[in-house]
Parts: C-alpha cells; sequence; structure tokens
C-alpha cells in the first residue's frame, strides 16, 4: 500500500469519525460528487497540512466543485 492510499484512508476515517457520521457515508457522498480521486490526488498538499485544513478544502470541494487554494 502506497503513501498516498494510507493517507486517503486516514483522512476519511478521521473526517467521518470527526463529523460524527459513518465512514461508508462519507465514501459514498464522494463518490457521488466524484470527489474521490482528487481528494486522493491532493495528498502532497493534504498531507503537509493540520487535517482541519483538509476538511475545509474537502468541504469546499463539495460545495463549489473547486479548491479553496
Amino acid at each position: 500500500m502506497n503513501d498516498e492510499l494510507k493517507f486517503f484512508i486516514l483522512l476519511l476515517e478521521k473526517y467521518a469519525y470527526d463529523k460524527n457520521l459513518p465512514t461508508a457515508d462519507i465514501l459514498k457522498e464522494w463518490e457521488e460528487k466524484g470527489l474521490v480521486q482528487e481528494i486522493y490526488d491532493s495528498y502532497p498538499l493534504y498531507h503537509t497540512e493540520r487535517i482541519e485544513n483538509a476538511y475545509e478544502d474537502i468541504e469546499n470541494l463539495s460545495k463549489t466543485g473547486k479548491h479553496l487554494w
């Protein structure tokens, strides 16, 4: 398993935990909005920042389809 996939799984699980939602529901939402690959590809940015920054970006992606940065 590569670092990107490990981080994606960690991000998904932590995001779901912090939002108090089932992980499967978060993944389903990301899949329905076509965000999984975009979030996965954002590893270089997300893994160097506070995880809350990734949350903010993901929420903006979910609403607008665009990154905050």
